[in-house]
């Protein structure tokens, strides 16, 4: 039960609080509070917010899963070259790891998983700069060709492929359950929060990409730890491999139980009543089956489609493009009601137009690459 009856009792009473015209308004609560109630409160925006927030966190759980299953793949062949196990062996057995890490009650109680997570990114960012380095300076490196493969069509299409891409890379759908259940006074610690996150995003998204695409070019594939091993064999030092893709391992472990919380929110308020407490029998029962059985779901869907690039573009298309950039903006508008002469209204406006025709155009570009790649999709493919 843990964050469910705790955090939705608490924005059910900030909702009525606002549909009743309270004073909160604009007083005690910040963009990112309004955000959650009207994202989880009586009103329209639960039933716009809440399915978009539910299916990019388990879109998330389930790229997590696959892509643990290819780290824990690489490591394989590392000690076992031309080993036959198939990619969804790896994947089961992950996804096994992954019941027993989400069983950890509450969102509060990963807060030291949040600290280990946010250590392994740094680490293993680091070692994935160091392996392209050394890549891009061996002879064991493709040739560089930096050109853009494709005609103009595919060109343009590609471009908001990868806003997608991008977008799913910067964007948090678990901001909500932050602001919901952080302790008061909320804006200045979400402001510190943010200001940290996005400064290790931005180093560690740029130095790898920077150098991965310096070591490879074009033919950088959908993760640049595949690019560090060619037909089974690794062209950078095994070490070194083996270090990144071990904390690679750990930091998807750490972001998957995270990540898996909305869905646990769901499925708790659902099951569990809010009446009795946290560990007792009626309600560990029902918390221990419905993300066990959460988990199986997202770890035969990893297994079935293991294809990560596309699975990233229609996640960022669909759902963190409008979740994180188009809603917050509207929402602003239309509970502080700021002035239409003002900067703030127009800017707000425009940020949702922008970013929802992004949406829009992204989404058709994710789905048509999809259809493109469909000849070469198996069901449980080994890749």
């Amino acid at each position: 039960m843990g964050m469910g009856a705790v955090a939705a009792s608490r924005e059910d009473e900030e909702a009525k609080k606002m549909e009743a015209g309270g004073d909160t308004i604009g007083k005690n609560l910040d963009a990112g509070a309004l955000f959650v109630l009207q994202s989880k409160g009586p009103g329209w925006g639960k039933y716009y917010i809440g399915p978009i927030q539910f299916l990019v966190c388990f879109g998330a759980v389930i790229a997590c899963i696959l892509l643990a299953g290819q780290s824990m793949k690489a490591i394989y062949l590392l000690a076992n070259p031309g080993g036959t196990i198939k990619l969804y062996v790896f994947v089961a057995i992950f996804g096994v790891f992954m019941m027993t890490l989400a069983q950890l009650p509450s969102f509060h109680s990963l807060r030291h998983v949040n600290l280990i997570s946010l250590l392994l990114c740094l680490a293993y960012s680091f070692c994935a700069v160091a392996g392209s380095i050394y890549l891009g300076n061996s002879d064991k490196a493709p040739p560089k060709d930096y050109s853009i493969t494709g005609d103009a069509k595919n060109r343009v299409f590609g471009v908001f492929n990868a806003i997608a891409v991008i977008a799913t890379t910067y964007g948090n759908g678990i901001i909500p359950e932050i602001q919901a259940t952080v302790a008061a006074p909320v804006t200045g610690k979400m402001f510190r929060g943010l200001c940290l996150c996005y400064a290790v995003v931005i180093t560690t998204f740029f130095s790898v990409a920077i150098s991965g695409y310096w070591a490879v070019g074009n033919q950088a594939q959908g993760t640049l730890l595949s690019n560090f091993m060619v037909d089974g064999a690794a062209v950078i030092p095994e070490w070194l491999l083996l270090i990144t893709q071990l904390f690679t391992l750990l930091q998807l472990s750490a972001v998957g139980v995270v990540y898996l919380q909305p869905t646990n929110e769901v499925l708790e308020g659902l099951c569990s009543d809010a009446k009795q407490g946290q560990y007792a029998a009626r309600n560990v029962v029902p918390r221990l089956a419905s993300r066990t059985v959460a988990v199986a779901a997202a770890t035969t869907v990893a297994a079935m489609v293991p294809f990560f690039g596309d699975m990233n573009s229609l996640i960022g298309a669909f759902g963190f493009l409008p979740l994180d950039f188009a809603v917050p903006a509207v929402f602003y508008n239309v509970t502080f009601k700021p002035s239409k002469k003002g900067v703030v209204f127009w800017l707000n406006t425009t940020i949702a137009v922008v970013f929802s025709a992004l949406a829009v155009i992204a989404s058709v570009a994710a789905v048509r690459q999809i259809a493109l790649d469909a000849k070469t999709y198996k069901l449980f493919a080994n890749v």
